[in-house]
């Protein structure tokens, strides 16, 4: 006989179900892992310090190094590498701008797939559209009713789920578009200036409440992707949590 199972939980009862957030930043992806999640305990590792990083444990520190080291004892892990010029729109911009001023921004998608495909654990590679992330899931503000749209991508490792209806965008993001203002439903969430959105509006657009950081809040996933992702993941797992008497 099937025992039902809730999937809303994690699977150990002993423990806390243990997360890792690589390049965690302030923790908008760690937050929606604790919502889906519940009974967890999440690290964070960030190159950055993060002072106001929502999970249990931060480490400063190179993440791909950090997963290697100690990727094999999570139960799960979260990565969002940087994703300055990776976008294909503004690899070339982002490119000469940063060697101008002596920036670099390493590749570090295939890396940190390298990495994490050693520890033997489900893992999620985040990032925009024109990385070279596997284009298994795409998220958008407007499937969860918020005011920020912020296409993603989600390569699963280990794992799989569906693709949600994407539903239609409502209006434009306002702001200046080619010398023109446009009214819209949704903020831009990035960068200064130009009718951009303002620390409360992306505080309220993204649904984070813990950090007034104008650029961490830019750069922060909303929680209510992950909280997607973390229930997608369990739903998957469901099958085999039921337990046969």
């Amino acid at each position: 006989m099937t025992q039902p199972t809730d999937i809303r939980r994690v699977p150990s009862t002993f423990r806390p179900f243990r997360v890792l957030d690589a390049y965690c930043c302030i923790g908008g992806g760690t937050e929606g892992y604790r919502r889906a999640f519940r009974n967890c305990r999440i690290t964070g590792v960030d190159i950055e310090p993060q002072p106001d990083y929502r999970g249990d444990d931060f480490h400063q520190g190179d993440a791909i190094t950090f997963i290697l080291a100690h990727g094999h004892e999570f139960d799960f892990i979260h990565t969002s590498p940087p994703c300055q010029g990776e976008g294909a729109p503004t690899k070339g911009t982002n490119a000469a701008r940063n060697a101008a001023i002596g920036r670099t921004y390493p590749q570090l998608i295939a890396p940190t797939r390298a990495a994490l495909e050693t520890t033997g654990r489900p893992y999620v590679i985040e990032n925009v559209p024109g990385s070279e992330v596997r284009k298994d899931v795409r998220l958008c503000g407007e499937m969860f009713g918020l005011a920020v749209l912020m296409h993603r991508y989600f390569e699963l490792g280990g794992w799989t789920t569906v693709q949600p209806v994407h539903p239609r965008h409502r209006g434009r993001v306002r702001g200046w578009r080619h010398g023109e203002w446009h009214e819209g439903p949704y903020v831009a969430a990035y960068g200064k200036g130009g009718g951009k959105a303002t620390v409360p509006e992306i505080r309220a657009a993204k649904g984070i409440d813990w950090s007034t950081d104008h650029l961490r809040l830019r750069e922060a996933l909303p929680p209510a992707y992950t909280e997607w992702i973390g229930g997608a993941y369990l739903a998957a797992l469901a099958p085999a949590l039921g337990a046969a008497a």
